[in-house]
């Protein structure tokens, strides 16, 4: 049973940056052979995708992200992140990661909170 565990999030003034990290329990394999995203939800909305980054480190952004943020994969320590720039109030939404099919059980996520 893979646990995906999120961390990094807090509280930001806009313009500011926050580097997310998603460690996945389980083995190292399975996690290096999947294509992993991120994703956000906002109260009362659904979950979107932000970004992804295959297993063989192709990525994809929202547009609402693209340039902003940046995913990455370290297939040693079984972890994705996303470092984020240029913060906005919009982004402010917990943040989830994945596989891109949304395989594994989701976790508690981790607030990201952008306000002055």
């Amino acid at each position: 049973q893979v646990q995906l565990v999120e961390s990094g999030g807090g509280w930001v003034q806009p313009g500011g940056s926050l580097r997310l990290s998603c460690t996945a329990s389980g083995s190292r394999l399975i996690f290096q052979i999947s294509d992993m995203a991120w994703y956000r939800q906002v109260p009362g909305k659904q979950r979107e995708t932000i970004a992804n980054i295959t297993a063989g480190s192709t990525t994809n952004y929202a547009d609402s992200v693209e340039v902003r943020f940046t995913i990455s994969r370290d297939n040693t320590e079984n972890t994705v992140y996303l470092q984020m720039s240029g913060l906005k109030p919009e982004d402010t939404a917990v943040y989830y990661c994945n596989t891109i099919s949304g395989t594994y059980t989701w976790g508690q996520g981790t607030q990201v909170t952008v306000s002055s």
